[in-house]
């Protein structure tokens, strides 16, 4: 799950958003969520072996919890 957050930070985005549906619009917020949490740990994560330990708020823990759905 770090491995894909970090990945969806590192992404490039291409293009404007253009007009989408509301499913298509969850899932951008969804990938927006994972996104962040990358972006914490890219900045703060400490790795050990195959797992990562970083800090997170609640909201953020939050957004953890509904990315792994």
């Amino acid at each position: 799950m770090a491995e894909s957050a970090v990945a969806a930070w590192d992404r490039d985005e291409l293009g404007p958003v253009g007009e989408e549906s509301r499913e298509e619009y969850e899932l951008r917020h969804a990938a927006a969520e994972l996104a962040f949490i990358g972006l914490a740990i890219s900045s703060n994560g400490v790795w050990d072996g195959e797992e990562v330990v970083v800090d997170l708020d609640v909201v953020q823990i939050a957004a953890a919890l509904q990315a792994a759905r």
